[in-house]
């Protein structure tokens, strides 16, 4: 049973994904308020926190610095507030997701599995390198090999690769490209994400010609696909 916290002070609102998630063998429980659940943080055992942004008491923005005091619970923020400030703040403090109210259960299933698998994967590796099929990802030295050639790639093009290689074969959206990247500006646009995305594209090509491993997903981003 995986156990997550949720800090949400709707409590009618809350009682939606409780009950869908606990079909899945994830068991949640809510902290109507923010100290209280920084209380259950520190007492408790959570394998995840899902965390609303408009909190009494103290804003949830404001809540997540604290937590990473002592704790690197991975962290989703579910909020109705839709301004990109409030995602780009979350995230450079911390946080590991941002999911817009309202949303689907299932879609909250999905990302609290796919965090917690990654988080796994993390801490089963023995070493540093990371392999990925045909990439070999490199975190601490901040390098991608692929078919083992390393890659020339900015910091930029690398938050990039490295986004799409951690979700092979799912569609990543430009917005989650620019937002969860470390080294690509706060007001860089949907073209720049296409144009660092065509330049690593040219890169792989000139090492295997025969397959696009990057393709776009017309509207929404791109996806990393194998042969």
């Amino acid at each position: 049973m995986i156990k997550v916290l949720m800090i949400e002070d709707d409590l009618e609102l809350a009682e939606i994904p409780v009950k869908y998630l606990l079909k899945f063998d994830i068991e949640v429980e809510v902290a109507e308020e923010p100290f209280i659940g920084l209380s259950m943080l520190e007492v408790n055992s959570y394998e995840l926190l899902i965390l609303d942004l408009t909190l009494p008491q103290l804003d949830g923005l404001e809540l997540i610095p604290k937590i990473r005091k002592f704790s690197n619970i991975p962290i989703i923020i579910s909020s109705a507030r839709d301004d990109i400030l409030d995602k780009v703040m979350g995230l450079e403090r911390g946080a590991d997701d941002y999911l817009p109210k309202p949303y689907n259960p299932r879609e909250l299933e999905a990302r609290i599995k796919t965090i917690l698998r990654r988080k796994t994967d993390g801490n089963t590796t023995t070493q540093e390198v990371k392999k990925e099929e045909l990439f070999s990802l490199n975190e601490s030295a901040m390098q991608i090999k692929f078919k083992d050639s390393l890659l020339t790639l900015t910091p930029a093009e690398y938050d990039i690769l490295t986004i799409l290689i951690k979700n092979k074969g799912a569609v990543i959206s430009r917005e989650r490209l620019l937002y969860e990247s470390e080294n690509i500006d706060d007001d860089s646009s949907f073209k720049n994400i296409d144009v660092m995305v065509s330049r690593i594209r040219t890169k792989l090509s000139k090492i295997d010609p025969k397959f696009t491993y990057i393709k776009p997903a017309r509207g929404i981003g791109y996806q990393l696909l194998m042969p």
